[in-house]
């Protein structure tokens, strides 16, 4: 897809999208570090990446622009989905489980954990 000066190839498609090559690190990735306003060297050591490798991720976003951001917005999409999918499920299931009545010999673990959690509680205010 885009190649170094070396010839070698720097981003690649793969099935979970554009990629580092020779990473397991999407475009998608980098991209959600840009968006905080991270600096490249933050991103960089981050993932474990070489110069090379992330002045041509860089290089990618910036000249593939329009391309990158529209796959990224649908990555996002898909992610926040996904996301409600599993909110919703699992709230359901926390349900069914503070339903259960607790199991016995558990009293004291149970009154430490409510202490801990109102220690935790009153030094957040």
């Amino acid at each position: 897809m885009t190649p170094t000066s070396n010839g070698q190839v720097s981003i690649v498609r793969t099935e979970r999208g554009l990629t580092i090559a020779g990473t397991r690190i999407t475009l998608y990735d980098v991209m959600d570090y840009l968006k905080a306003q991270y600096p490249p060297k933050f991103i960089r050591d981050a993932f474990n990446l070489t110069d090379a490798q992330i002045h041509a991720a860089l290089a990618y976003i910036e000249a593939h622009q329009t391309e990158v951001e529209a796959e990224y917005q649908e990555i996002l999409k898909a992610a926040e989905e996904t996301r409600q999918f599993w909110e919703q499920r699992n709230r359901e299931r926390f349900a069914r489980i503070a339903a259960t009545p607790p199991r016995p010999g558990y009293e004291a673990l149970r009154t430490k954990l409510q202490e801990r959690r109102e220690q935790r509680e009153a030094k957040k205010q």
